[in-house]
């Protein structure tokens, strides 16, 4: 198959959603569809099992919910499909951000019965921002629920979209007798002794038979047949190009648990879904057909296998083709790197690979070198735009509890660091260390972490601090500078690269800095340098 082929054959999207509307649940039968997995379930207990059993997946089999995004291939109807499963709780957003970064196109999942929440709007927001093509997959719907219109509105009010329904529900909850797939023009019968199966479908192309009264009784077939002409009156025919621009949105009905109205999702998105995207650098716009290879840095994760206590880098491939034991340049570092066993993800295992293209996610093993936002390219030297960067807004003093692994401790908070869900900060005065994340479930993640994977235990103490702001004076030699660092001396810091910090302990505290001192100028995010 020829270069230009195997990018046409790419589909690589993210999953978002408010915690509990069903993202992991529809990634596994996705996965089932897929023939990746033979079993409904697999997924749940082999999230992070990419090859060996990793004990960082406890702590989401207990609280039931993704702390980390999972990737996860497999191929469908001579399509090779990548699908990124974020976490929905907004302690680990910025996990989720940066995963919007590399993905072509998003499925957004609804709770029937909760309807739009609030962490979807933010997520849905990027994405709009980025004019990522939406398909929304309203889930649960042999739960009783808001009426499909009812929802359809919430989400074109809420979230700013603009809708138009592919398949739609027959009846909703304890009524509820199938799918209308308007898209391809047939029935799937809901039948609730065999929940577990794959359904199978009835073409129906004339909705005015009578034949569908046989099928779904008289009271549903009338009321379908108005639901069906109050939809073209609404809501706008469905075009391609409108959805891959971003100004239409797909609307899908199913039920992930019950494997029902997800097929017809799937087979929809193959066929509409984007192939991978130009991505903007700092220097030009990177097209997937370029010869040479780019790509970025999206995710870090450490302890993929403790027994080996390996990190993978994740990396989204932009351009070119990416094979193994080829030098590539870390732009950032300057230098050359080869890798010998770059992995990709085929459902819960991991392989090495010879050869990857755009759009697919592969897995590096890395010693220390990569930063989330790293760029590879054959030579060239450029930044990918957009992975953002999060300033902290929990601060907390992190104490050794176990003065014999201190060792440990070091080791385990430094790549736990790397990853990017949280920030380490060495208090200039005392030399003590303080952890600052964006939400506060991160801390019982880092020391369940710690204690699992490096035998390292840890305790937490509060810091007042309210936001860590990056110090750049525009003279580093001037008095003004001197009396900021002395005046405010038990609020400074250094971060793991050694850049100054200032946590405030207040907004106040901020503007009167901003004021008094207006030489030294003060940074949200820690990658200001790079601007």
């Amino acid at each position: 198959m020829s270069f230009i082929e195997e990018i046409a054959r790419r589909r690589t999207f993210g999953i978002i959603s408010h915690p509990d509307a069903g993202k992991t649940t529809l990634t596994e039968k996705l996965l089932l569809f897929g023939g990746a997995i033979q079993e409904a379930g697999a997924v749940k207990s082999n999230k992070i099992k990419k090859g060996a059993t990793s004990d960082f997946m406890e702590i989401e089999r207990q609280r039931g919910i993704s702390v980390a995004t999972s990737v996860l291939a497999f191929n469908y109807k001579d399509k090779k499909i990548n699908i990124l499963d974020t976490p929905g709780h907004k302690d680990f957003a910025e996990d989720t951000f940066r995963t919007l970064t590399a993905v072509d196109s998003v499925i957004v999942v609804i709770d029937v019965a909760k309807g739009v929440e609030e962490q979807t709007e933010k997520l849905v927001e990027v994405c709009r921002m980025r004019n990522i093509p939406m398909i929304v997959f309203i889930n649960k719907l042999d739960r009783e629920g808001k009426d499909a219109f009812d929802l359809m509105d919430e989400v074109e009010q809420k979230l700013k979209l603009r809708v138009t329904p592919l398949s739609f529900p027959i009846g909703m909850g304890y009524d509820f007798k199938g799918i209308y797939n308007i898209w391809e023009k047939n029935i799937n019968l809901f039948e609730g002794d065999s929940r577990k199966n794959i359904e199978e479908t009835i073409a129906f192309s004339d909705i005015e038979s009578k034949e569908l009264e046989g099928i779904i009784g008289e009271k549903p077939a009338n009321r379908l047949r108005e639901e069906l002409e109050l939809i073209g009156e609404v809501y706008p025919a469905f075009s391609t190009e409108e959805y891959l621009s971003g100004d239409l949105q797909p609307v899908f009905f199913g039920s992930a648990l019950n494997n029902f109205g997800v097929r017809e999702l799937l087979d929809c998105f193959v066929e509409i879904a984007p192939t991978p995207r130009a991505k903007e650098s700092d220097t030009r716009l990177v097209r997937p057909e370029e010869e040479k290879l780019s790509g970025f840095v999206f995710k870090i994760h450490a302890n993929m296998d403790p027994k080996h206590r390996d990190r993978l880098a994740f990396v989204k491939i932009v351009s070119g083709t990416f094979e193994k034991n080829k030098p590539y340049l870390h732009v950032r570092q300057g230098k050359n790197l080869k890798f010998s066993s770059p992995n990709a993800f085929f459902a819960e295992k991991k392989e090495i690979v010879d050869i990857s293209y755009p759009g697919d996610i592969v897995g590096l093993h890395d010693t220390g070198n990569f930063k989330i936002g790293d760029t590879l390219t054959e030579g060239e030297k450029m930044n990918f735009k957009g992975i953002p960067s999060f300033s902290p807004e929990h601060f907390r003093y992190i104490n050794n509890a176990d003065p014999l692994k201190s060792k440990q401790l070091e080791k385990g908070i430094d790549q736990l660091m790397d990853e990017g869900v949280a920030q380490l900060f060495t208090l200039e005065m005392n030399g003590r260390k303080v952890i600052g994340t964006v939400g506060a479930l991160q801390y019982e993640v880092i020391q369940y972490r710690l204690e699992h994977e490096y035998s390292a235990k840890c305790t937490y103490e509060n810091f007042p601090a309210f936001k860590a702001c990056w110090v750049k004076p525009q003279d580093p030699k001037n008095e003004e500078f001197a009396e900021f660092k002395r005046v405010k001396q038990k609020f400074m810091g250094t971060d793991k690269y050694g850049q100054l910090v200032f946590l405030a302990d207040s907004e106040f505290s901020i503007q009167m800095t901003q004021q008094k001192y207006p030489s030294v100028e003060l940074f949200f995010t820690s990658d200001f340098q790079k601007r």
